[in-house]
């Protein structure tokens, strides 16, 4: 196991994924210890609390402070890079502040990564980085592409980077259902469109992905999980049974439905049964050795509207009394 006897250090550790990777982490495997990197002091005070393992060390630090990631990754072995600002809006209204976190605080990652040695590093993507359409997602399509080049930094160095990109995740802050359940109190739910369709995936599920690609990642990779779609009126109504429905149409930066796999990242594209792994265009990739991996047909193209996998009305009310436990 490659996380056995290692130190593995998280950024934005105090967030719904840190804190669902440190506890997979923890449970399932066997690291030296666990680092947790975050800028909000109180988090940083209630997950030391919460956990109180002696594998954990936390950090009160901000990825735009080089320095602090530096000394804060000294003797990491793995990182995995999840500190963003992730709400649309909000990157929307402070657009400089997105740019700083999101795309400056990754090249402190990759600097710090690679001056420390550390052998893997990991970035959580989204499936918004696809042919960006707001900032958030424009700021995360340049965070991959730091990551799939900076594998071109390492020199003769060890380390090496890749991402895992998904889709909308249950069990998160950024995720509509709180929302949608906070609507509900007020008696009234308000979708953008009747048709517009989202891919969804388990805070679980996704942590587990994201160790899985850590465990074959060769560098330069962007790991895709094959994840299930459904209608966002569909799951207002799962949530809000009978409760008024209020279209207002699209709002500014936001798509009718998603895009996890483009046409042109399809023509170097593999695939498994479970998942797609984008291979990096690199002259001197040789290619991965993924067993039972295929390349993707011309014109393929994976998006949340043309999905084989949905989930119905009653596997999302199992879903929902699972994560809300």
């Amino acid at each position: 196991m490659i996380f056995d006897n290692k130190t593995i250090l998280i950024t934005g550790g105090t967030g719904s994924f840190g804190q669902k990777f440190t506890e997979v982490i923890l449970k399932e495997h066997n690291p030296k210890s666990v680092r947790i990197y975050d800028n909000r002091e109180l988090a940083v005070v209630e997950m030391e609390r919460e956990f109180n393992d002696s594998r954990l060390r936390f950090f009160v630090g901000d990825i735009r402070d080089k320095s602090r990631l530096l000394r804060a990754m000294n003797g990491t072995d793995i990182v995995v890079h999840a500190a963003a600002l992730k709400h649309v809006p909000v990157c929307e209204y402070n657009p400089i502040e997105a740019m700083k976190t999101n795309i400056e605080g990754t090249m402190n990652v990759v600097d710090a990564a690679i001056d420390n040695s550390v052998e893997k590093v990991m970035n959580i993507s989204s499936d918004k980085a696809v042919y960006p359409v707001n900032l958030y997602g424009a700021t995360k399509m340049v965070g991959e592409k730091l990551f799939v080049q900076g594998n071109s930094y390492t020199g003769w160095g060890k380390t090496i980077f890749s991402c895992t990109r998904y889709g909308n995740v249950f069990g998160s802050s950024g995720s509509i259902v709180p929302l949608f359940n906070e609507q509900k109190k007020r008696g009234e739910i308000t979708i953008t469109d009747e048709k517009m369709t989202r891919f969804w995936i388990i805070l679980e599920q996704g942590v587990h992905f994201v160790i899985k690609s850590i465990e074959t990642m060769k560098g330069g990779e962007i790991f895709i999980p094959k994840i299930p779609s459904m209608k966002v009126i569909d799951l207002a109504e799962v949530i809000a049974p009978g409760v008024k429905k209020k279209i207002i149409g699209i709002r500014p930066g936001e798509k009718l439905h998603e895009i996890l796999l483009t046409k042109e990242e399809a023509r170097h594209t593999k695939e498994t049964n479970d998942y797609f792994i984008i291979e990096p265009e690199f002259h001197f990739w040789k290619g991965s050795n993924f067993k039972d991996a295929n390349y993707l047909p011309d014109g393929f193209e994976y998006t949340s509207n043309n999905n084989d996998k949905w989930i119905t009305k009653d596997q999302m009310k199992e879903i929902l009394k699972n994560t809300e436990k």
